[in-house]
């Protein structure tokens, strides 16, 4: 009975490694090709303000980070850099810097999501016609399925 409980218990300890280096790696294995330097080039061309993700952030760990040069302009944000691979990523614009997961919840109300983040190295999101991003002033990576803080940038 001992032998049949300690396999059990390392047969489940087994399946939630794996279910759990699924999730983190099923978003890698599935992700688009990622925008080039030309393409990042051209949509930060017609950007108007310039900020950069840092891996410091108090909510950002070995799991949720992002590091780059942002680019936000009237049509596109872009990031050439990279941010941690996982799920369900979007876009926020906030009127305030945001740094945690409680002031993200705070403060969503206030904010407008862009778009979905795709790609975890390089990336642009359209920005649609009825968003203006000089209405904000912080650019934020968020993952939806886990309610994760990811990364943020204050651009203005």
């Amino acid at each position: 009975m001992k032998k049949i409980m300690i396999l059990g218990a390392t047969h489940l300890i087994v399946v939630l490694i794996g279910f759990g280096a699924g999730i983190y790696a099923l978003p890698i294995l599935t992700a688009p090709p990622a925008p080039d330097a030309t393409e990042i080039g051209a949509a930060a061309k017609g950007a108007q303000y310039l900020t950069e993700f840092r891996r410091d952030l108090k909510d950002s760990d070995a799991l949720h980070w992002g590091e780059g040069t942002v680019s936000v302009g009237p049509r596109a944000i872009a990031l050439q850099g990279r941010i941690a691979p996982g799920p369900d990523y979007r876009l926020y614009l906030s009127p305030e810097f945001v740094e945690t997961e409680a002031a993200f919840a705070r403060l969503k109300p206030r904010m407008v999501q862009v778009g979905a983040v795709r790609t975890f190295e390089n990336f642009i999101v359209e920005v649609p016609q009825t968003i203006d991003p000089a209405a904000f002033n912080t650019v934020i990576v968020w993952c939806e399925s886990f309610g994760q803080f990811i990364t943020a940038a204050q651009y203005r």
